[in-house]
């Protein structure tokens, strides 16, 4: 990752920004940062694996801006069961950080993944999990397929917008009865003439009710369930899509999530992305990063967690002693701290892979496995030693112990994580 030519194309990266950017727009240049994380994390790229002194700009950056854009208004945001993205997504645009792996013609950085995985790690100081998420959905998983095999056109018309942040985006993959089965989707798309046709609709689409585009995944044909999709650059505001409801959640207050229909909604066949009835293989490579990206969000939170854990229970008083120093909470939050260095070291050995071409496929979903079930254990572990007050909801480890259910359901349930890394050790039985 580190080498000359990466270290270069990273240099470039300021002008990369002045030169893609509109006048008077914000970039993220700045002093990199020495502090030293409370976690024991490097923070400063001498130590780090992957990151260079570019990273940990773009990282001081953004930090700046999530404590000043975002972090104030959490609390309303959560309350209101919505927060409102055309606003935060063109704060984030402006400064560059909807498209850091994006190509420069529209409107990216052009630098390799590592930079969107430290991006993720930043967000995790967003003191919920809901508009991290929201943001993923923007920058790593509506977007990588339309920029790696989408057509000039469809790329100046969707995702430049995205990138700059005037257009919201969100992803129509799951519905009722194909969640983490992809192959199983109904939704349809007939050709008619130069127009698609499409019928159905989906589930638990975040960003649904605020979104301008889907990135659609549907049937374009009646050929095998793994080669007969399609993606494909939805408008929302044409005729024939219904938001049929806002779907309140356990977790993840704060990101609005809709259940869409289609009723003969007509797009044309230009808007498909790449090749049709390659949508489902488009769609498995847009997971790997989704999952990276996830599992690198929710370590920084996990690492919050504990740390904000340590300082209440070194305050909090259990029989005359702090509740830190049973030795039952102490060698627990250390237990925990040490599996969230090993994820931690999965997932830079994932991203130093991909960034050089390589298949992570069992190992994004080796992270994402362990990502989901080490938060459980962190939010449950840390939420009993707040005791009481664990359980208000004006303590972030009670929003952590909601929002991050999700991750081991989100992007591929952990018994499909487990049936993809059982594929990859040659272990899972054949049809």
């Amino acid at each position: 990752m580190c080498d000359g030519r990466q270290t270069t194309m990273a240099l470039r990266l300021n002008l990369l920004v002045n030169k893609c950017r509109p006048l008077g727009v914000r970039t993220f240049a700045g002093n990199v940062s020495s502090k030293t994380a409370e976690s024991g994390a490097p923070e400063t790229s001498r130590d780090h694996l992957i990151y260079t002194p570019e990273h940990f700009a773009l990282k001081e950056s953004l930090k700046k801006i999530i404590e000043q854009e975002i972090n104030p208004f959490v609390d309303q945001w959560e309350a209101e069961g919505k927060f409102p993205a055309h606003k935060v997504f063109k704060i984030l645009g402006n400064a560059g950080f909807l498209g850091v792996n994006k190509p420069v013609e529209y409107g990216g950085l052009g630098l390799d993944f590592s930079y969107s995985v430290a991006v993720s790690e930043e967000l995790g100081n967003i003191r919920c999990g809901g508009i991290p998420m929201a943001i993923g959905v923007q920058t790593d998983m509506t977007t990588p397929a339309l920029a790696r095999f989408g057509s000039a056109e469809l790329k100046q018309e969707f995702l430049l917008p995205s990138i700059l942040g005037d257009k919201v985006a969100c992803l129509g993959v799951s519905e009722v009865g194909a969640g983490s089965d992809v192959s199983n989707i109904k939704t349809n798309a007939v050709r008619k003439g130069d127009e698609y046709v499409i019928n159905g609709g989906k589930m638990w689409t975040t960003n649904g009710t605020q979104a301008d585009w889907m990135c659609l995944l549907a049937n374009t044909s009646d050929g095998p369930p793994h080669r007969n999709k399609s993606l494909i650059c939805l408008p929302m505001d044409l005729p024939g899509v219904h938001i049929a409801r806002k779907i309140g959640k356990l977790g993840m207050w704060s990101s609005d999530t809709a259940e869409v229909f289609f009723e003969d909604v007509r797009v044309p066949c230009k808007n498909v992305i790449g090749q049709e009835g390659l949508g489902f293989t488009y769609q498995m490579l847009q997971f790997q990063e989704e999952r990276l990206w996830a599992v690198a969000n929710i370590l920084t939170t996990m690492d919050m967690v504990i740390q904000e854990t340590i300082s209440y229970t070194r305050q909090r008083k259990i029989f005359n002693q702090a509740v830190l120093h049973h030795q039952s909470v102490h060698f627990r939050l250390a237990e925990l701290q040490t599996e969230v260095e090993l994820l931690r070291a999965l997932l830079y050995q994932a991203t130093a892979l991909y960034i050089k071409g390589n298949d992570v496929t069992k190992m994004a979903s080796m992270a994402k496995l362990k990502g989901g079930r080490l938060a459980r254990e962190v939010g449950d572990s840390c939420l009993q030693y707040w005791g009481g007050m664990g359980f208000t909801s004006d303590v972030l480890v009670s929003r952590f112990y909601r929002d991050s259910r999700l991750m081991s359901i989100g992007a591929g349930a952990d018994e499909v994580m487990l049936a993809i890394i059982c594929k990859y050790m040659d272990t899972l039985p054949k049809k």
